[in-house]
C-alpha cells in the first residue's frame, strides 16, 4: 500500500473521509469478479471492511491473496532442509503465521502487508520445525563441527582421517571426541518414511527407508544359496556321515560330542572322521 492509501485508509476508519474505490463492499462480500485494473484498490477496501469487521469470510479472502507468499517461503525453506520434512507441514505452519499477521496488522503505520508478515511466517515455520527436531540445539551443533571436521580432512588428505586427527582439527582430545560421538548419535535418527534419493530418478519417489531395511530375523536368500553351494563343493565325494558330520559341525556348530549322540556315534569317532575329511579336503584343494 502507498502513503496515499494508507492516508486514505486512516482516514476513513476515523470517520474523517471516504476514499474512492472502483468496486464496492458488497462485491467484496459477495465474492464477485472485478477487473485487475481495480485490484489495488479492491484488497485496500478488503482491508477495511476486515478492520471494522473481522469476519472469517473476509480473513479467508485475505488469507486467500497472500497464500502465494507462504508458498514461495514454504518451498524455499524445504529446498535447503534434509529428507524427511514434508512441505504441507512447512505450508501448515506458514498459514498460521499468515492469519496470525492479518489479526496484527495495523493499517495506519505506513507499511506494505507483504513486508509484515513475512517475518512472522518464517517465524511460524521455523518454529515447527523445531517442534519437529527431537533432538536438542547444542548436541545437533556439535553434530554439524563433527561433519565438517570429517569433511575438510577427507577432502584435504583424500581418505577417511583417523580419530587423533579429527581431534586435532577440532582442538580437542580424544577422549571428548568420543564424547562427541556419543553426544551426536541421535541426531543421526532418521525418518522410517523418508524417500530415499539413491535409487535413480523416477523409481525412488516410491522407496522409502522402511523399504530397504534388512530384516535380521531372516536369511539372505542369496547368502543361503552361497552357503549350499558351499557345502556341495566340501563334501563332494564324501559319504552320507561325513556330510552330516561337516554340516551339524561347521554350520550347525554343533560339538563333536552333539554330533555322535545325533549320529549314534563316540565322541572320538566324530573327532577321527572329522581329522579324515580335513584331509582329503586339503589334497582337494592343492
Amino acid at each position: 500500500m502507498s502513503r496515499i492509501q494508507t492516508k486514505k485508509i486512516s482516514q476513513h476508519l476515523s470517520g474523517a473521509g471516504t476514499p474512492h474505490f472502483n468496486v464496492s463492499a458488497a462485491s467484496l462480500e459477495d465474492g464477485v469478479n472485478v477487473p485487475a485494473a481495480a485490484e489495488e484498490d479492491d484488497i485496500d477496501q478488503l482491508w477495511i471492511l476486515y478492520k471494522k469487521n473481522p469476519t472469517d469470510q473476509l480473513r479467508n479472502r485475505l488469507t486467500e491473496r497472500y497464500m502465494p507468499i507462504v508458498r514461495s517461503k514454504a518451498a524455499r525453506l524445504w529446498d535447503r532442509l534434509p529428507d524427511g520434512v514434508e512441505l504441507d507441514d512447512l505450508m501448515s505452519a506458514g498459514h498460521l503465521g499468515l492469519m496470525d499477521a492479518i489479526a496484527a496488522f495495523d493499517l495506519t503505520r505506513g507499511i506494505k502487508f507483504e513486508a509484515f508478515c513475512v517475518t512472522r511466517i518464517q517465524g511460524a515455520m521455523l518454529d515447527e520445525l523445531r517442534k519437529m527436531d527431537c533432538v536438542p540445539r547444542m548436541i545437533r551443533s556439535k553434530a554439524t563441527k563433527l561433519n565438517e571436521a570429517y569433511k575438510a580432512l577427507e577432502l584435504a588428505s583424500g581418505r577417511k582421517p583417523s580419530d587423533e586427527e579429527v581431534a586435532d582439527y577440532l582442538q580437542i582430545t580424544v577422549e571428548e571426541l568420543h564424547q562427541f560421538f556419543a553426544e551426536t548419535r541421535s541426531a543421526s535418527i532418521t525418518s522410517l518414511d523418508k524417500v530415499r534419493s539413491d535409487f535413480g530418478s523416477g523409481d525412488s519417489k516410491d522407496i522409502r527407508e522402511m523399504d530397504v531395511i534388512a530384516d535380521k530375523r531372516s536369511e539372505d536368500p542369496t547368502e543361503r544359496m552361497a552357503k549350499i553351494d558351499l557345502i556341495r563343493s566340501f563334501t563332494k565325494g564324501l559319504t552320507k556321515t561325513e556330510r552330516m558330520v561337516v554340516i551339524l559341525y561347521y554350520y550347525e556348530e554343533m560339538t563333536m560330542r552333539e554330533i555322535g549322540l545325533a549320529l549314534g556315534l563316540s565322541e572320538s569317532r566324530v573327532s577321527q572322521m572329522h581329522t579324515g575329511i580335513l584331509e582329503r579336503i586339503k589334497k582337494m584343494y592343492k
